[in-house]
Order: C-alpha cells, then structure tokens, then sequence
C-alpha cells in the first residue's frame, strides 16, 4: 500500500510540476506579448528627402521605442523636382490638390498601431501630395494621428487641416508641431511629453 501510495504522490507531483511548468511559461508569453504591444502600438511615419525629417522621425522613434515606417515615393524626387519655383515636378504636383503620386510598397500591419505619428516637410505651405496618397490608403478609424512638420520658415498651419479633412471622422487629429532643421533631440523629447504620448 505504501508502494501505492508514493506512486500517487509521485504521480500529484509530476501533475503539479507540469502545472506549474504550464503555468510558468504561459506567464512569461504574455508579459512578452504585452510588452511588443507597448512596443508596436505607436508608429512613427515620414517622408523626407532631404534628410531633415527623417532626424526628427529618428529622434521620436528612439524616445518612444517605436515603430518607423518611411513613406518612399515610386518615382523618387531628384534634386531638380524639388528646386522651388521653377515649375519642376514638386511645384506642380502642390498647384494641384489631386495630384497622388504613387507609394512604393506600404504598411501590412496597420491594424495593430493605435497611434500614428506623421511626419512630412513643408512644401509651398502645404504637406506633399504623397502625404494625401499616404491617409487615403488605409483605414486610420478609431486611431490617433499627431503630425509634425519640418520647415526653415512655415508653420503646420493649414497643412495639418488638409489632411485632418482626408482622414474619418472617428479619427483623433490632435495639433501638430514644426520643428526646424537641426532641432535637438531634447526639444523633440519635450514636445512628445508635452502631448503625452508613451
């Protein structure tokens, strides 16, 4: 009987351990799985080409351990597109608000992002068109969009209203911010403290 008897206590304790062991790693799974949902619920998106914006997308991505996602046009901007008043390509795609210059590639995992932060440069007062291509590719319903803007002279103005109006209605549009070239790190951290984004 005392032979029964261990062979049962053994068997409980070879249960137990393997509900434990269960236990254990199932634990484990999902403190990972809450923390790549931190990690990935924010994601920083830009357009840049001239290097300007892209700093301060890698100051916000290195701040907040987000996601980056850089918008790459089809036709990539020369340095001729982009000479202002001299009718190149980027003057005339900003005379005309329907112009949608095409995205290579795109984001396949929007859905897990709750928080996008857009980031573009400032041409002619307004954001690029490509900008415009980006909001009306996806579904942003029920997600929070804060832009920022890179310029030696303009303010978001306007430009973030533009595109709020391309976005639906259950989108959190907040107010966005200009940054200068060669803007700190530091001024970034503090705007993103500012509008309390983790």
């Amino acid at each position: 009987a005392s032979q029964n008897g261990a062979t049962v206590e053994q068997s409980e304790t070879e249960e137990q351990t393997e509900i434990e062991m269960e236990t254990e790693p199932s634990e484990s799974v999902s403190t990972v799985e809450q923390e790549a949902d931190v990690s990935t619920k924010t994601l920083v998106v830009y357009f840049s080409c001239t290097g300007t914006t892209e700093l301060v997308a890698e100051y916000i991505t290195e701040i907040l351990g987000a996601d980056s996602y850089q918008i790459v046009p089809e036709d990539p901007y020369t340095e001729a597109d982009l000479a202002y008043y001299t009718n190149g390509r980027a003057d005339q795609e900003q005379n005309d608000p329907n112009v949608r210059p095409a995205i290579s590639g795109g984001v396949e995992n929007m859905d897990e992002y709750d928080t996008i932060i857009l980031g573009y440069p400032i041409w002619h007062g307004q954001a690029p068109r490509i900008i415009s291509t980006f909001l009306e590719s996806y579904d942003f319903s029920g997600k929070m969009i804060v832009p920022f803007c890179t310029s030696h002279s303009s303010g978001i103005g306007s430009s973030a209203s533009n595109l709020h109006s391309l976005c639906a209605e259950s989108v959190e549009w907040r107010d966005g911010k200009r940054f200068e070239s060669g803007v700190s790190k530091e001024s970034v951290q503090k705007w993103i403290e500012e509008i309390g984004i983790e």
